[in-house]
């Protein structure tokens, strides 16, 4: 697995995306290559997995442009809550959930759900 600091430089790089991958499970559903990166180098499948799969929920599926955050814990338990983003006004909530163990290596992430399209922030 990757280091945290070459994660991050690595994340960094990421502006746009030139290739577009389709979700193995919830084929409707792309993501970029900065989400690829992010999964390959820090084992992180599953959490695209999540994102992705829990498109089903209808409180989820309503919301066109979602905010994911996956924060860690000290315990290598990790929360991951998902908003709408604000939508010029004050964040919802719409899900959240603990994940009892991870070794993902960054402290946080954030990741935007937006068009049936999983990519990062900056790559918007």
């Amino acid at each position: 697995m990757i280091s945290k600091s070459d994660l991050e430089s690595g994340l960094d790089n990421f502006t746009g995306s030139e290739t577009w991958y389709q979700h193995g499970i919830a084929r409707y559903i792309t993501y970029s290559d900065g989400i690829k990166y992010l999964a390959d180098k820090a084992g992180a499948h599953w959490l695209i997995d999540k994102i992705a799969t829990l498109q089903i929920v209808p409180r989820i599926k309503r919301e066109e442009f979602q905010v994911w955050r996956l924060k860690v814990g000290d315990k290598k338990t990790a929360m991951l809550t998902c908003t709408d983003g604000g939508n010029g006004g004050p964040e919802i909530e719409i899900h959240r959930e603990t994940i009892e163990f991870t070794d993902f290596p960054l402290d946080e992430i954030t990741i935007w759900f937006t068009g049936n399209t999983i990519l990062l922030p900056s790559e918007y």
